[in-house]
């Protein structure tokens, strides 16, 4: 298996299709077997000509891409100007299967998995692994997930929703030459090779463990059988001055993912947004279904923490997995890290090749990140979630 990742900042989109389909074929030395095209919203009006061009000068099997508000390539991150990447594999005795999905096609989410394995193609049984690309104007990505879980529990799944547009219909889905405007793209990869998957969610907890006590929906009510925002004033009044500041715009809670555990630590939430409060009844609204008995956390985030958690996250990564030989990697980042949270380029990329070493490694900035917290797969934001490939040992 060989991968080989590329970006180009040239303000023509022929000239950028020619120097990154030219410098993929230099190092691959051969027509590779799937490429990911992600081009920045600045060629929008090229989008069918980048995707056609691509396709057939580089002479891929298959080639999935979506427009985007930042891309990543050869481990360097563009934003806020010109830019296509492209990262391409040659992938020997892998089964690649792409398909699109419009969210009228999703199936029941109380049958079986038949529907799902005979919409996507693919048995549970071929043990496939998922790339996903989606449009965040025209799918509803939990569902999708949700369903996809459901059908392919063993499946690792990750991705990112298309950041190129503020309107329905803007955005472009890149499939095999064709350029789709609405629904999810992806490929099912089975045979040999493994999609190992790494998240960074950036946030550090303030405050003790507590259970939720009382809820409705999305409401909280009670946390440990007192008022919610009761109980969240009386862990905000002893922070720090500094951390205070920032709860205004950068508090979160985390949802534990098993709620049977002892104790928790770092990677065990989900962090989830607040959007609202009450403050005569005393509630928070929650960005998250709840239940009685879960357990959570609030959580802070700064460029600081940060860059913390995802040295964390890719030094354990590293440890977890330093014998398995990889040849390749994406990484799908929130619009909002980068430049925006870290005030200098290429941070997320440079720490991976940091722990990783110097894979090839392409992608871009997303609306929404897709990867796993536990056993599940979720649609996130703020974070880093990486997709990093090789054979089977």
């Amino acid at each position: 298996m060989k991968w080989a990742s590329t970006v180009s900042i040239r303000t023509r989109a022929d000239e950028n299709v020619r120097q990154c389909v030219g410098e993929v074929q230099k190092e691959l030395q051969r027509p590779p077997d799937l490429a990911l095209l992600f081009v920045s919203r600045h060629f929008s009006m090229d989008y069918a000509v980048i995707s056609h061009s691509v396709q057939e000068q580089l002479a891929c099997r298959v080639l999935i891409g979506c427009s985007a508000g930042g891309v990543i390539g050869a481990g360097k991150e563009v934003e806020g100007m010109p830019g296509i990447s492209l990262t391409a594999g040659v992938l020997p005795d892998v089964t690649i299967h792409s398909f699109h999905v419009d969210q009228a096609e999703l199936p029941s989410l109380d049958g079986s998995p038949r529907p799902w394995e005979d919409l996507i193609g693919v048995t549970a049984r071929e043990c496939p692994h998922f790339l996903l690309l989606a449009d965040p104007f025209t799918l509803s990505s939990e569902e999708w997930l949700s369903g996809l879980d459901f059908a392919y529990p063993r499946a690792a799944k990750v991705g990112g929703l298309a950041s190129a547009a503020s309107n329905p219909g803007e955005n472009a889905l890149f499939l095999n030459g064709e350029v789709l405007r609405s629904g999810m793209v992806g490929v099912a990869l089975t045979g040999d090779v493994i999609l190992d998957t790494a998240v960074a969610q950036g946030c550090y907890a303030v405050g003790p463990v507590l259970h939720v006590t009382e809820c409705e929906e999305n409401k909280l009510m009670e946390l440990d059988h007192r008022p919610a925002l009761e109980v969240v004033t009386e862990i905000l009044n002893g922070l720090e001055p500094e951390e205070q500041e920032r709860v205004l715009h950068s508090l979160f809670i985390g949802l534990g993912m098993d709620s049977m555990k002892e104790s928790y630590a770092h990677g065990d939430f989900l962090i989830r947004n607040l959007i609202g409060a009450d403050a005569e009844e005393g509630h928070l609204f929650v960005a998250a279904r709840l239940h009685e008995g879960q357990v959570v956390q609030f959580h802070l985030r700064d460029a600081r923490t940060s860059a913390s958690d995802l040295n964390a996250v890719l030094s354990d990564f590293a440890g977890k997995y330093q014998e398995q030989r990889y040849a390749g990697a994406l990484l799908f980042s929130c619009m909002g890290r980068g430049q925006m949270l870290y005030g200098r380029l290429n941070h997320d990329a440079e720490r991976f090749q940091h722990y990783l070493g110097d894979l090839p490694l392409g992608g871009f900035f997303c609306s929404g990140e897709i990867g796993p917290v536990g056993w599940m797969t979720y649609l996130h934001g703020y974070t880093s979630s990486f997709g990093v490939l090789g054979p089977k040992e």
